[in-house]
């Protein structure tokens, strides 16, 4: 079960899939070079490798305890973690302002792809960590900063957020946990929070959690939410450590999948908090840190699938099994496998071509597109990696189906990041009605734009790498994305609703494969070796997955009929 971290190609579409020189070039990033970011990426492929990935079958087969009132972490993760923090991988895209490395974004989605990889289950505790201090360090007061960020950017501390209760999920409108003032600028918060990752543990020494929960004068709804710090233990004036807050881990879920990762229920009971933001504005200022969290699951469901595609590909060239279409003994000859495996790995290129292109869309400051593109960075991120480790199973056959190839491991862990971070349904309605329809599709026809531009650059590399067969299929697909964005901005609420995932969907086959077709352009007039590698992927997705998007076209011509035609009644049985 070993994992080689798929370093040569992240490097290549961070490279020419998007403009890297545009990023480095910002006053941000000035002291940042392709040099650097070369042996970041080198370095971190070697942590991942040697340090996490080890540590994943042990997760995975010995889960997190509850003893007593404290969370025991997988065996070998207190020791990862905290080589983890040692080499100061968690600040790598933190702001040099409050003690991090000030890298763009761009470079940590390449690093954390690779950790995820390695083992998925204890990378959720840096990620959630990393974006519980971007809320903090956007909307806390200087004292709160003071007190908790600088130990939460080194990973000394690690983070969390307590948002679902067992009425509110998705919604959290219904939120019930209660916050009292105290009278002395603290709060008492008490209520019951349930599937909190990684909320309680033993491998770093305090949990800053950050609790949504309601004043007792509070509005009705998601209006009235505020957010407040909890720490599992309080810091004192000195930074000390002194005693545990008044809330624990009452429980942990028995899951599907991330098994080494403690998906705890927290009970509060009058635990101290100190506000977060503005009364009455906790959603708000909880989104910053969910926005961030949204894109880095779309890379988790891009590192799931590499690691499943890897296992694929070494099973297929090791396992014999009849006459082979090329001669060669074993499985990796049929056709069928070839072309599982060429699927698998040209649609993890274009999710990792849309992860990066929406982390590079923040680093240049273009918030529209990084809004834009983070719901299609989560959605298709997460699909891709569930559809890629299902697939992996396939080329395993029977012995896929059986836990001691790690291939079963892999499918159970992809299928919970369509689900969390909100779900993908809910990233197409804010792709439609947030982003798409709220301001008449000016973002999306700047991203068109974007996308058309790409086809008189490939012209210009045709002398260099065969595009022959990419040029058609962008002019589809871009032909395509421009029809179906007119019928959802012209169509009525009900139908853009029910066309929301189709729409977000066909508009991930395109530019996906649009920026595969872009990296190899770039790629071939640079002269980098390796883009007849990526061609190959590129005339595949032009040919197998571009295509999609016109059935999709298509489904949006139904609208509401298509979803609701067939009576509620009758759905059980005819």
């Amino acid at each position: 079960m070993t994992f080689t971290p798929p370093a040569k190609s992240i490097q290549f579409l961070l490279n020419h899939s998007v403009d890297l020189e545009a990023v480095l070039s910002a006053p941000a990033f000035e002291e940042v070079n392709a040099e650097l970011i070369g042996d970041i990426l080198t370095g971190a492929a070697d942590f991942a490798e040697n340090v996490w990935a080890p540590t994943n079958w042990d997760g995975d087969q010995n889960p997190a305890k509850l003893e007593g009132d404290n969370v025991i972490a997988s065996p070998g993760f207190k020791e990862a973690y905290q080589a983890f923090v040692e080499a100061e991988w968690l600040s790598l895209a933190t702001s040099s302002d409050i003690g991090g490395m000030g890298l763009p974004q761009l470079v940590k989605v390449g690093t954390d792809e690779m950790f995820y990889a390695a083992n998925m289950a204890l990378g959720l505790c840096p990620m959630l960590t990393s974006s519980a201090a971007k809320a903090i360090e956007a909307h806390a007061s200087d004292e709160l900063k003071r007190r908790y960020l600088p130990k939460m950017v080194n990973g000394e501390w690690t983070g969390a957020m307590c948002l679902t209760e067992p009425q509110a999920g998705s919604d959290l409108g219904p939120v019930r946990t209660k916050a009292v003032s105290n009278g002395d600028g603290t709060y008492s918060i008490t209520g019951q929070k349930i599937y909190i990752t990684w909320g309680d543990h033993d491998i770093a020494d305090n949990v800053i959690h950050l609790v949504l929960a309601r004043l007792p004068d509070a509005p009705a709804g998601s209006k009235g939410i505020s957010l407040f710090i909890c720490p599992k233990v309080f810091v004192g004036e000195d930074d000390s450590l002194g005693e545990r807050n008044n809330f624990k881990a009452i429980g942990l879920e028995h899951k599907l999948g991330i098994h080494g990762s403690p998906t705890c229920v927290m009970d509060f009971d009058r635990a101290i908090g100190w506000m977060v933001g503005e009364e009455n504005r906790g959603l708000a200022c909880m989104f910053t840190m969910m926005n961030e969290a949204r894109l880095f699951v779309g890379v988790q469901g891009v590192a799931i699938g590499e690691r499943a595609y890897q296992a694929a590909l070494d099973y297929a060239k090791e396992r014999v099994q009849g006459r082979t279409f090329t001669g060669e003994e074993t499985i990796i000859g049929h056709p069928d496998i070839r072309r599982n495996l060429i699927d698998m790995k040209t649609r993890l290129a274009g999710a990792r071509a849309i992860c990066m292109a929406t982390a590079a869309a923040g680093d240049l400051g273009d918030h529209q597109r990084e809004a834009l593109l983070t719901p299609i960075a989560k959605s298709y991120g997460s699909d891709v990696g569930v559809e890629v480790s299902s697939i992996g199973v396939q080329i395993h056959g029977g012995m896929g189906y059986v836990e001691e190839t790690g291939a079963a491991q892999h499918y159970r862990d992809s299928r919970i990041a369509p689900i969390y971070e909100g779900t993908n349904g809910i990233q197409a309605l804010d792709l439609v009605g947030r982003k798409l329809r709220r301001d008449g599709g000016e973002g999306m026809a700047a991203l068109i734009a974007d996308i058309e531009s790409i086809e008189a650059l490939a012209q210009s590399a045709s002398s260099k790498v065969d595009l022959n067969v990419c040029l058609p299929a962008l002019k589809l697909g871009v032909a395509t994305l421009k029809a179906a964005t007119d019928k959802v901005l012209n169509a009525d609420e009900g139908d853009a609703i029910a066309g929301a995932t189709p729409y977000l969907n066909l508009v991930a086959d395109i530019i996906a494969g649009a920026y595969l077709i872009r990296a190899v352009a770039k790629g071939a007039i640079a002269e980098d070796p390796l883009a007849e590698n990526m061609a190959a992927m590129a005339r595949y997705h032009a040919l197998a997955i571009m295509p999609k998007a016109q059935a999709q076209l298509e489904l949006l011509d139904g609208g509401t009929k298509a979803v609701f035609d067939f009576p509620m009644e009758l759905l059980a049985d005819l």
